[in-house]
């Protein structure tokens, strides 16, 4: 929303106008929309949710790549280089690209839900089978994208590109298609906070069950007519524990509103355990490879190469968010 402010006032009082917005009060928005779409009981009951946050996903990373594009003709030459942006000290350099990799392990985030989706699937055919294909098609997919968008991105505004094309505005005009794209980012940001929050809420709400089996606030249902052909179930539970977690990482929001440097931090963290050695061991396991043997020693030397990685990572991307907000 504050993106789509500055938009119409760039282009009401020209690109030179200072528009400067609170950011805060829409974080809050969010959250509170949040709160309410959170109390959605399941991961299973999201289907809709999730096929609109794909669709718009889809048109704003379009919509990216096409103003990337028009904008690289319409300069006329390819800005940039292959060594990227300059920084002020050999130093500074290391902790930038630090920062990169972090973001480079966020742009995959569906292993986080990989097992919740293929949980979702019918058989048959088997559901490996199908999540196989899916995640082949949605790595290729999402790559292209991210190819996409990056490179145009940065071949039309060289060393000046923001951090996000669409909010940090490279593109003024046409400025109801950039309010567009930006409306289509909020949806799309609504439903995937949904998608990525549903497993942790699922397993929190299992082991109170387990832990308070005779407990009528975990496990009572309340139905809520508002209105006569409209109802929903109510776990007092869920809206207390879910309302919690939002209210939660709102609060960190707004503390941290840097969003390259936070994507890094979180593409960090989540990347090895889950992308990397978890897949690494089990396959090991699964094939019953001993430990001795040639291939299960490329596969931990690799597990260990991609730590040392993401270590890096982690803390380019820790400082990364130390500088913005006390440097």
């Amino acid at each position: 929303m504050q993106a789509i402010q500055k938009s119409n006032c760039y282009h009401d009082q020209g690109h030179k106008a200072t528009c400067g917005y609170e950011s805060t009060r829409y974080m809050v928005i969010f959250g509170l929309i949040q709160v309410i779409v959170s109390q959605i009981p399941d991961f299973p009951n999201m289907k809709w949710l999730s096929v609109v946050a794909a669709v718009m996903s889809f048109t704003y990373a379009i919509i990216g790549s096409a103003l990337g594009l028009a904008k690289v003709i319409e300069n006329g030459e390819i800005k940039g280089s292959i060594t990227g942006l300059p920084s002020s000290t050999a130093a500074e350099k290391v902790w930038l690209v630090a920062q990169a990799l972090g973001n480079i392990a966020f742009a995959f985030p569906f292993s986080l839900i990989f097992l919740e989706v293929q949980d979702t699937l019918k058989a048959p055919p088997p559901e490996k089978i199908t999540m196989k294909k899916v995640s082949i098609m949605a790595s290729c997919v999402t790559t292209f994208f991210y190819l996409c968008c990056g490179g145009f991105g940065y071949a039309a505004f060289g060393n000046s590109t923001p951090g996000n094309l669409l909010t940090g505005f490279g593109f003024y005009e046409p400025y109801w298609l950039v309010d567009f794209a930006n409306a289509c980012v909020i949806l799309h940001l609504v439903g995937g906070y949904q998608v990525f929050s549903q497993p942790i809420f699922a397993e929190v709400e299992r082991w109170f069950a387990r832990k308070f089996p005779d407990s009528k606030f975990v496990h009572k249902n309340h139905t809520l007519k508002p209105l006569s052909m409209l109802s929903f179930s109510l776990n007092f539970m869920r809206l207390f524990f879910r309302t919690a977690y939002v209210a939660i990482m709102t609060g960190i929001a707004v503390l941290f509103p840097y969003f390259n440097q936070v994507v890094g931090v979180s593409g960090a963290i989540t990347f090895w355990p889950i992308v990397v050695y978890f897949p690494a061991e089990m396959y090991l396991t699964q094939k019953r490879i001993e430990s001795w043997k040639s291939k299960a020693i490329a596969f931990r030397v690799f597990t260990m190469v991609c730590l040392v990685v993401i270590l890096y990572a982690f803390v380019g991307s820790i400082r990364g968010v130390i500088v913005a907000r006390f440097g």
